[in-house]
This record gives C-alpha cells, sequence and structure tokens, in this order.
C-alpha cells in the first residue's frame, strides 16, 4: 500500500533528474556529525496532550543523523531515505522491532517536482535551469531546496503511533508551530484545505508524505535565513497569490514592533539562527511523536543499501 501525499512537499526525494547542474560534493561526511559535547539535548519542556498520553511518552526511540551544519546533496539524502526505508520494510517481514529514524540536514540549491507537476509553474526554460531540477516520487508541485533552510526527513513507522495519515500531518505541522511559537514568539498556524505552516499570506514550511506499507517518509522544510529569491522562479506549489517567508525575515518584521517578548529575543547572526531553529524542531519532534533522540553517527549509513536514480530516458511518463 502506497500513498502520495497531494499537497507540495519541501521535503522531497529526487527519482529523476530533470536537469543536472552538478554542485560541488561536501566534505568528508564522517567529519558531519557532531561530536558528543557538541551534541543537540532533547530539552524536556511541558507535557503536552497531543498527539499520546503519558503513559506512552518516552515508551520508542528514534534515531537521529544530525547533518544540519552541511550541505546534503539531494541525491545522498535520496539514497539514505530509500536504504532507511528498504531496513524498515525487511525488519516489518521479521516481526521484529522497527523504531522511527530522523534526518536533519539543509540541501544545495535545487527545485523539485511531483510526479505529475505542470511545467507551466515554472518561470524558466528547463534547458536553462539555474538550478539542479528533479522530478520526485512525491505528489504536489514544483518547490525549491537550498541553503538556511533545514530540512527534516523523518521516516517514521506508523504502526509504533497511529496509521492515520491525517494524523500525521497534522502531527508534523504540529512540530513546527510550536518550534515558531516557544523560540521565536512567532504566531504560525494553518490554513484549511492546504498543507503546511503559515503566518498570515506567508508560507514558511511545507510538508508533504509519502507511505509505503505504513512506512513514512519525505518531511517537512522550514525557511530560516533561507534567500526566497529563486522562490519568484516558480509558482511555490503551484499556489497562487500567496508568499513565502522565513523566520529571519519575520524576526525583522518584529524588530519595529513595541512587544516586550519579541525584545528580550536575542538578535543571532544566521549561524546561530539555524542552531537555534534546529534544536527547537528536534525537541519538538521527540514531544510531538513522544520519542526519545538518539544520535547516530555516519558509519550507521555507509552499509545501507541504495537504489541507483534513474534518468530522464528511463522516466515511464
Amino acid at each position: 500500500m502506497t500513498f502520495l501525499a497531494t499537497q507540495c512537499v519541501v521535503a522531497s526525494i529526487p527519482a529523476y533528474p530533470v536537469c543536472n547542474h552538478q554542485p560541488k560534493p561536501p566534505g568528508c561526511l564522517s567529519q558531519r556529525i557532531q561530536s558528543k559535547s557538541d551534541r543537540i539535548p532533547v530539552v524536556k519542556t511541558q507535557q503536552s496532550s497531543f498527539p499520546t498520553s503519558q503513559e506512552s511518552r518516552r515508551e520508542s526511540e528514534c534515531e537521529c543523523f544530525n547533518l544540519y551544519k552541511e550541505l546534503v546533496p539531494y541525491r545522498q539524502a535520496w539514497s539514505w531515505q530509500k536504504g532507511i526505508v528498504k531496513e524498515k520494510k525487511a525488519l516489518i517481514e521479521r516481526n521484529e522491532d522497527c523504531p522511527d529514524s530522523l534526518f536533519v540536514l539543509q540541501h544545495p540549491p535545487v527545485y523539485t517536482m511531483g510526479t505529475g507537476s505542470s511545467e507551466k509553474f515554472l518561470n524558466f526554460d528547463l534547458n536553462d535551469a539555474p538550478f539542479d531540477v528533479h522530478r520526485t516520487e512525491r505528489g504536489g508541485e514544483v518547490t525549491y531546496h537550498g541553503p538556511g533552510q533545514i530540512v527534516m526527513y523523518p521516516i517514521i513507522n506508523l504502526r509504533n503511533h497511529k496509521m492515520d495519515l491525517h494524523w500525521y500531518l497534522r502531527s508534523l505541522e504540529e512540530v513546527i508551530i510550536r518550534a515558531l511559537s516557544k523560540t521565536f514568539s512567532i504566531k504560525a498556524s494553518r490554513l484549511e484545505g492546504l498543507t503546511g505552516v503559515w503566518h498570515g499570506n506567508q508560507k514558511l514550511a511545507a510538508i508533504g508524505i509519502r507511505v509505503s506499507q505504513w512506512i513514512a517518509y519525505h518531511g517537512l522544510a522550514l525557511n530560516v535565513t533561507t534567500d526566497l529569491t529563486p522562490f519568484r522562479w516558480i509558482v511555490p506549489c503551484g499556489l497562487q497569490n500567496y508568499q513565502v517567508g522565513s523566520i529571519r525575515g519575520l524576526l525583522g518584521e518584529f524588530e519595529s514592533f513595541d512587544d516586550s517578548s519579541r525584545k528580550q529575543l536575542p538578535d543571532p547572526d544566521d549561524g546561530q539562527l539555524l542552531n537555534i531553529a534546529c534544536k527547537s524542531l528536534i525537541n519538538e519532534f521527540s514531544e510531538v511523536f513522544q520519542v526519545g533522540i538518539n544520535y547516530e553517527t555516519i558509519s550507521r549509513l555507509e552499509f545501507l543499501e541504495s537504489e541507483p536514480v534513474k534518468s530522464l530516458k528511463e522516466e515511464v511518463i
């Protein structure tokens, strides 16, 4: 059983490259995982009734690969996700414990399109695209990933939680809404009929999932310090008359407001802001999904079998 989210996904998986600009590969991946002294702790906050009871609190664990300080190539993240999904399916077939996994990272500039995306939402010629363009396995229309955007790829065994796709989407939104409110005093919300997180007319985060055999992957992306210019070259998620916003942009707008709670907020540089946002997102993910966070090293991923990325010629339309 496989489900595709129909809303736009910012955290998506590149299956078929449409236009291939080769970005510079990052440095040695083995150096990317933070040392134990620099790892992000799970900060406990007041218990919330969303989404599970206190009796089930912290009963399960979630392995976390925190790579947010690096720009992970899109194909690499795709390979890791597919490997983890394949591994979890094998565990389920053997009736073994199948815990959750979480990637936190950034991508180099890239556009992604869903399986049924229309090229009418591209404001450029595919033969002269400004960045890589990948047609993905997800549903939804075109979107953009880039530096300054925190991407979270949860690979969730919904059997451990609730086998309900609506609940799962709302839970991912809850993670972002809590982080924005508690950490940045940003009042974020949902818009009826749309998936994602908004502040007024500005979309701050996009969410989308694919579910296969009740294993959910893809995830969410939050604009923190992102350069929003590349969003102008597309119609993000195929939504007309909506803007794209970022935490950095909103904090700049708030500076002129006479709000004591916001005046008490620090004024971090971009690196600090990304660090603060990352910590908050991981903490709220832990709280909403009631899981303990176990940080893993890159060696855990080196043994995963990956599936080759198909070329556009191999795509069946």
